[in-house]
This record gives structure tokens, C-alpha cells and sequence, in this order.
């Protein structure tokens, strides 16, 4: 194998897990971050982290540590991480380097870009008239709706069905969307990135999809790493083809998991709740690239997984500041069969600050009052448990049956999970949703059953059954 003719660096140290302590044995200091590789294996990847006394380098492995050994030669290639760049990535899956997942040909690709990109003054663009993205998701749109080129998070534990909120929104953005859609997969299962991909080849949104995966099986510096690489793919869009970019991260939780795992195994002094100390900074280099300039937007979407539930849990407290829209999922509505499992009270928006300056818009004057009833209806629940509907009065038997209805109604077919429930999905427009929440809160359903608005997609599918509005 012919060698690579670069700066000699020195030799292996040792190897710690996904740490290479490489020793420098020459007059050539690489910068940090910059990338190694074995002077006779150029498969070889790794990343200077930093520098340990004056000759003694910490460098994370990118590739497989099979090939290591003790002084092995090392070189550098004075060059950082890079991730193909342009349109040539559109309807591809493709890895941390830029090479395919999907069992395509080779990208082929004219420019790469540094994954860490480059210090700009970025103008964050000011939307005056809210211009609102519209999901479809009658809980979603309702409660908080989400602004183009905001930051929406997605929040809750294992198996509550974060996934396949972010899945149906993929699906349903896409169909409206003009711009481009970029998914970064952070140490998710790989089941779940092949659904993705299915669903998005099914319905035909692949062709301006681009998937940039790392596995949970993957070491922890991939993990680390691909969320910066997919950011870089948002910017160039935004930046140079001027285009509007949705952007999906699944899961942000993960990336900390990554950077967690690194900082443990470089020895790095934890904080007190045993993250890492650098865990700020982190996920705020992540999320002030995702930022909107004057002429072009990204709008992102992040699931963010709770440990044990605990919304309290540092990683989740840390990343909840940079989002407009939270989506809090509940185990409890999970657990009842409702979805999505959408908690009401708990999942808020920063456009709903917006829409309150003006008295008069419909949305703001309708949610406002579906709030009120539904933490009415939080009260009587637990009066019914123990005294029974009957024992209420009147009129908190009318609060606690219109509040059931309006709690029936938020559930809905997701398109995305047609196959496995076997019932079309359904698309609600946002003013379909508002009209229709002001007539069960208005009484104009008092003669149907609650269990009829399970799963509709908007009143008018009562008409259909036996049981129509008064």
C-alpha cells in the first residue's frame, strides 16, 4: 500500500477506548481538531482533542481501533472533519464522512465544507408578520403551533412516541414545504432510520431529503460529530443556494450522551449532577448555527429523550432555553391510548406571546379558554374518581363533558403509522381545528357521546355517524 506523503506527527501511545494518546516525536504540532490517520493505513481516522503536557496528544478515534498498535506511525492531514456539500446529497443517506448508507453508488460531489464551518456575522431574520409552519397535527397546531425558522422540541421518555411525531411532521411538512429537508440521526437504532427512509421513498419526499446517520452501535465521537456535520449541510443550503431548510434532529439527548462519554473517557472532571462540564457550551455551539439570516430560514425540529421522565434532568434543562415550541409527551395519555400523546398544559409556544397582543385573533381568544376548561377539568378528574360524574353539579358536569370531548378530539391518525394501525391518516388545518374547538367549547355538541370525537379528524366526520351535532 502506498504511503501518504504528509507532516509526521509521532507514534501510538496507547489506546483507551476511543482515546489514542499519540506521541509527538517531531517538530510538526497539529492544531486541535485537525485529523490523523496511520502513515500506512489511511483508513485510519482520528481527531486531535487536545494536547496533555507538551508532547503527549489526546485524539479521538473516528474509525475502527482493530488496526491500532503500540508505536504505530502517525501523520497528519491538515485538514478538519469535512461532509460533501450540494444537491448531489438530496435522496441520499449518508454517514459522518460522506459516504453512503443507503446501498447507492458513491456520492458524487464537487465541494466539502468543515463540519465545524466558518465565524460569520449572521443576521437573524426577523419574521414581523409570525408566518406559522402547519404541521397538519390538530395538538400541535392548537397548543403550540410552531413559527417558520423557530426551534420546536419534541420531550419525553422511552416509548412515548417521539419518533413518530417527528416522523409524521417530516410527512407532513414535506408535502408544503418549498425548501430543502435534512434529518441528522444522533445514536438512534438503525430500525428507526430505515422506517424513515421507507416512509420518505413512499411518499416520494426522498428526492429533497438528505440523512445523515449515526448509530447507536457507533462509537461515541461519530455520535458526537454527525450533528455538527448536518448543520454544516443546513448552512450551505441556507447560505449558498439560498434555499429554506427543515431540519430534523433525532435525538438531542444522544449528542450529550456522546460528549458525555468522551469527557469520561479523557478523564475530565464532571459537573455535579455527573454530566460534563462543557455540556452548555456544547449544545450551544449546536444550536446557535441553526439560526435564520435575512433572506433564508431554518426552521428545526428536535426530539429530546427524558431520563426516567425527569424533565428536571440537566441535559433536558440545558437544551429547553433554545426552543420557541416544547411538545411535552405524556406517558399517562400514552398509557390511556391517546395520540399523540400530547401533554395540553405542559407543551407551550412563544407565538402564543404574539398572538396575545392582539385581543381580537381567534386562535389566541379559543386556546385561552381550552386552557381554562381543561385545568378545570385536571380539578374535577379527581373528584370523579372518588364521588362519581353524578355527585357534580351541573355545571361541572357540563365543564367535565366538554373538556373530555376537547380531549378526544386532540387524538389523531398519523399517516405515518397507517400500517401499523391499519386506518388512514388525517391532515386538519389549523382554522379547521380553532373553529372546532370553539364549537365544543361553545355547547354545540352537548347531545354527542365524548367517545365519538376519538380519533376524527375534524367535526364534520360526526356527521357521518349516527350521532350528529344538535
Amino acid at each position: 500500500m502506498e504511503k501518504i506523503t504528509k507532516p509526521f506527527v509521532g507514534s501510538v501511545r496507547a489506546v483507551r477506548g476511543q482515546v489514542v494518546v499519540v506521541h509527538c516525536e517531531s517538530d510538526y504540532r497539529p492544531a486541535l481538531r485537525e485529523l490523523l490517520t496511520a502513515e500506512d493505513i489511511p483508513e485510519i481516522r482520528m481527531e486531535v482533542h487536545s494536547y496533555y503536557g507538551r508532547d503527549l496528544l489526546h485524539c479521538l478515534l473516528l474509525s475502527s481501533k482493530e488496526d491500532l498498535f503500540r508505536n504505530m506511525r502517525i501523520i497528519a492531514l491538515e485538514t478538519t472533519l469535512s461532509i460533501p456539500v450540494g444537491k448531489g446529497v438530496l435522496g441520499r443517506a449518508i454517514n459522518l464522512y460522506g459516504q453512503p448508507l443507503d446501498g447507492g453508488k458513491t456520492l458524487e460531489y464537487t465541494d466539502a465544507r468543515s463540519i465545524y464551518g466558518t465565524p460569520h456575522q449572521t443576521t437573524l431574520k426577523v419574521n414581523q408578520e409570525h408566518s406559522l409552519l402547519e404541521t397538519g397535527i390538530k395538538i400541535i397546531d392548537f397548543f403550540a403551533p410552531m413559527v417558520e425558522g423557530g426551534r420546536l422540541g419534541i420531550i419525553g421518555g422511552a416509548g412515548v412516541g417521539k419518533t413518530a411525531v417527528m416522523t409524521e411532521i417530516i410527512h407532513n411538512l414535506n408535502q408544503t414545504h418549498p425548501g430543502v429537508t435534512l434529518f441528522a440521526g444522533i445514536g438512534e437504532r438503525i430500525r428507526e432510520g430505515y422506517e424513515l427512509w421507507d416512509s420518505l421513498q413512499t411518499t416520494g419526499a426522498l428526492a429533497k431529503t438528505a440523512l445523515i446517520l449515526a448509530h447507536i452501535n457507533e462509537n461515541a465521537a461519530v455520535r458526537f460529530r454527525v450533528g455538527a456535520a448536518a448543520v454544516t449541510l443546513a448552512e450551505y443550503f441556507r447560505d449558498e443556494e439560498k434555499i429554506d431548510v427543515l431540519f430534523f434532529a433525532d435525538n438531542i439527548f444522544r449528542f450529550v450522551q456522546a460528549g458525555n462519554e468522551l469527557s469520561t473517557l479523557l478523564e475530565e472532571i464532571p459537573s455535579e449532577f455527573g454530566y460534563q462540564s462543557t455540556l452548555q457550551s456544547e449544545i450551544a455551539l449546536f444550536e446557535n448555527r441553526l439560526v435564520s439570516t435575512e433572506d433564508n430560514s431554518i426552521s428545526s425540529i428536535q426530539t429530546v429523550y427524558v431520563p426516567a421522565d425527569e424533565l428536571v434532568d440537566p441535559a433536558v434543562a440545558a437544551a429547553l432555553p433554545y426552543f420557541e415550541a416544547t411538545l411535552v409527551l405524556s406517558r399517562e395519555m400514552h398509557q390511556e391510548g391517546r395520540f399523540p400523546a400530547i401533554d395540553f398544559l405542559k407543551s407551550k409556544s412563544s407565538v402564543l406571546d404574539t398572538l396575545r397582543a392582539s385581543a381580537d385573533n381567534p386562535h389566541f381568544r379559543v386556546l385561552t379558554a381550552a386552557i381554562e376548561i381543561l385545568n378545570q377539568y385536571e380539578r374535577l378528574v379527581r373528584i370523579v374518581s372518588i364521588i362519581g360524574e353524578d355527585e357534580l353539579s351541573a355545571q361541572d358536569r357540563l365543564i367535565f363533558d366538554r373538556a373530555s370531548k376537547l380531549r378526544n378530539y386532540m387524538t389523531q391518525e398519523l399517516f405515518t403509522l397507517e400500517n401499523q394501525t391499519g386506518k388512514p391518516g388525517a391532515y386538519v388545518k389549523r382554522t379547521e381545528s380553532i373553529a372546532d374547538v370553539e364549537a365544543i367549547l361553545a355547547g354545540k355538541f352537548d347531545s354527542v357521546p365524548a367517545d365519538n370525537f376519538m380519533y376524527i379528524g375534524t367535526t364534520k366526520d360526526l356527521e357521518k355517524s349516527d350521532s350528529g351535532p344538535v
